[in-house]
């Protein structure tokens, strides 16, 4: 190949790439609205976006990947985490954790109920954003991994390959897999309380509890007080945990929408195995 020759193909080459380029560029600004469900956007999401950038939040957090990388990626907290909680939470955090034994450093931002019902309301928003699967392995709150799954069909999908398994260990496949996941905020090792508390000894706790006249539920047995913990969380709050305000659980609800009731079953039968 001469001089003439390369520089035809190096700018034909550019040339190309340019135009390849151009082409995925307006493609993705012919899919955006779609992709970011831009119809959902109304003020309160927009005032939420404002409080993000107010408090710089993304100094410390990331959305989408993006950010400082020294706090969590907030892309799915809302599916992670219900509003109650995320409102206790922005009001004070020091109340979620000892900041001498977790080493966290969320400082109290005195954000008034305004700007915390926007930046929540912002924050689901981008939650729903279709990010096509980016991060490819969204950071949770904990520190763990979590499985993607857009949709109660990926449960299910799981379940029926495992049909041949026990109840038990598709339960286990479920507390891994619904959304938002179980050990999202919850752990099976002794002492390890997150967001939630620990299920290790769940089964032994509920059978004393049920017995006791501090109990304001309706279960009978262990069995029972497991599956009103999923569907009516608030149906007992225990008192001084901070897993609860003003008589509402932080416990996620909408399982019975997500997921079907033999899933509920396998769940409630794993979890009553932590004795």
């Amino acid at each position: 190949m001469n001089n003439r020759q390369a520089r035809i193909f190096a700018i034909a080459s550019t040339a190309l790439s340019a135009l390849i380029f151009l082409v995925l560029t307006l493609d993705s600004h012919r899919q955006f609205p779609t992709l970011t469900n831009a119809d959902t956007i109304t003020p309160e999401v927009t005032l939420g976006k404002d409080v993000w950038h107010k408090y710089n939040c993304i100094n410390c957090h990331t959305l989408f990947g993006e950010g400082a990388y020294y706090a969590p990626d907030l892309t799915k907290i809302t599916q992670h985490r219900g509003e109650a909680y995320l409102q206790a939470y922005m009001r004070d955090p020091s109340q979620f954790y000892d900041e001498q034994k977790h080493r966290r450093l969320m400082p109290k931002q005195d954000l008034s109920e305004a700007e915390i019902s926007n930046l929540i309301k912002f924050l689901d928003w981008v939650s729903k954003v279709d990010n096509q699967g980016w991060p490819p392995r969204p950071i949770l709150v904990t520190g763990s991994f979590n499985l993607p799954t857009k949709t109660s069909t990926a449960v299910t999908s799981l379940t029926t390959e495992t049909s041949k398994l026990d109840p038990i260990a598709q339960g286990e496949i479920v507390f891994r897999s619904a959304t938002p996941a179980c050990n999202a905020c919850h752990s099976t090792a002794p002492g390890a309380d997150m967001a939630g508390p620990t299920l290790a000894g769940i089964a032994s706790r509920a059978k004393q509890l049920v017995g006791s006249p501090q109990y304001t539920g309706a279960a009978k047995d262990i069995e029972g007080y497991i599956r009103e913990s999923i569907m009516t969380p608030s149906a007992h709050i225990v008192p001084g945990a901070m897993y609860s305000a003003a008589g509402t659980s932080f416990m996620p609800i909408g399982y019975e929408q997500s997921l079907t009731s033999a899933q509920i079953d396998h769940l409630v039968a794993y979890l009553a195995t932590f004795k």
